[in-house]
């Protein structure tokens, strides 16, 4: 219903135009002085029904242009400038233009300047100066006319988490999906430094986040609700905002997070980070480099070498016949071969061979 109204009025206004300009041709051109008043108002007829024509059918074109420029403004200003510093901004430029208002009068005034309307050029140029002056003068000043905000971070807050985020500028951003940050370890990586970078958390993983925290199924809402609780002490403890992906277009057809995710680290030339085994795979067929959290974990496990020595408490039967399983304290699975029939009791073996994988580590053992 507004953009009916809009293209109405701009249909109007394009009638008014070819109205004026058609009239002052009539008027000032002796080509067209001289035709008869019939003629003129035909003309002049011609001329409002045809601009309004040509302003009807290219409102479309303006409306999707203008919205392209507008969000493109919107965007370079929102990556340049917080809302608290371009209020200021918008003061000093309202404040020049106010005090050229109240010279132009006075350069209106003076009769000399009037020839070649060159007041009208100076008032331009006079608007102008005073605008720029205005802006110059509240950029100068803006740390100390900063408005209060509701949640606006204090001076000595930025300066705290500048401190926490410190050293992590300079490399590829890392961006989170919602597995890691549901494991909830990538905190206490954190809080060591060895990630370098800044940390991303994409709008669209937030979403899933919800979704997750709404489920129906009590294990995914645990799991949703306990994701959340990690995003916010990650937010919390480093000052990490969620990263807006509304304005980038290349995202807006991908309806798959995990899609979306690989596509948004192409785009910033970023690193993900996830403990998602099929994820992993997927980046590596596309090129994307990846940190996976259980590989950083099995890489951290204690080493075991074929020959050594292990007293293990075998749990289980395997999958081949005379199998059994047992576990370290950190979890990796030992097979036993020939183990079976000593289930539920403590043994002494022999490593043989240790098995690395992105997914984990297995250790294959014989019994002494």
């Amino acid at each position: 219903m507004l953009k009916k109204v809009f293209r109405v009025i701009l249909t109007f206004l394009g009638m008014l135009l070819g109205y004026g300009v058609s009239s002052y041709l009539v008027a000032n051109w002796d080509a067209l002085s001289g035709l008869q008043a019939g003629e003129q108002t035909l003309l002049i007829l011609i001329a409002t029904v045809l601009f309004g024509l040509i302003f009807f059918y290219v409102f479309s074109a303006l409306s999707r242009k203008g919205a392209k420029v507008a969000s493109s403004v919107a965007s370079e200003l929102s990556e340049k400038f917080a809302i608290e510093d371009l209020l200021p901004i918008v003061a000093g430029l309202i404040a020049g233009l106010l005090i050229a208002y109240l010279i132009s009068p006075i350069i209106n005034g003076i009769q000399a300047l009037q020839v070649f309307n060159l007041n009208v050029i100076l008032t331009v140029l006079l608007y102008i100066a005073f605008g720029w002056l205005g802006i110059t003068v509240a950029r100068r000043f803006s740390p100390d006319i900063r408005l209060p905000f509701p949640g606006q971070t204090s001076p000595k807050d930025q300066q705290s988490v500048k401190r926490k985020t410190k050293g992590r500028a300079g490399a590829a951003p890392k961006i989170l999906d919602t597995s890691v940050i549901i494991d909830g370890r990538i905190v206490d990586i954190l809080k060591t430094g060895f990630i370098e970078g800044d940390i991303v958390i994409p709008s669209f993983v937030l979403v899933e986040l919800r979704h997750i925290a709404d489920s129906s199924d009590p294990l995914k809402r645990n799991r949703g609700r306990r994701g959340l609780d990690i995003l916010n002490k990650i937010q919390t403890e480093y000052g990490i905002e969620i990263y807006d992906t509304g304005s980038d277009k290349s995202l807006e057809d991908i309806p798959e997070v995990d899609v979306k995710l690989l596509k948004l680290a192409q785009n910033m030339k970023g690193v993900v980070v996830t403990n998602d085994f099929n994820l992993n795979k997927v980046a590596a067929i596309q090129g994307v480099p990846v940190l996976n959290i259980n590989e950083l974990a099995n890489t951290l496990k204690p080493v075991v070498l074929p020959g050594e020595n292990l007293k293990v408490f075998l749990v289980k039967e395997g999958k081949e016949n005379a199998q059994a399983l047992a576990y370290l304290d950190d979890g990796t699975m030992i097979v036993v071969e020939n183990g079976r029939k000593f289930i539920g009791q403590t043994v002494s073996t022999t490593v043989t061979s240790v098995l690395q994988t992105s997914a984990g580590r297995m250790i294959f053992a014989r019994l002494n």
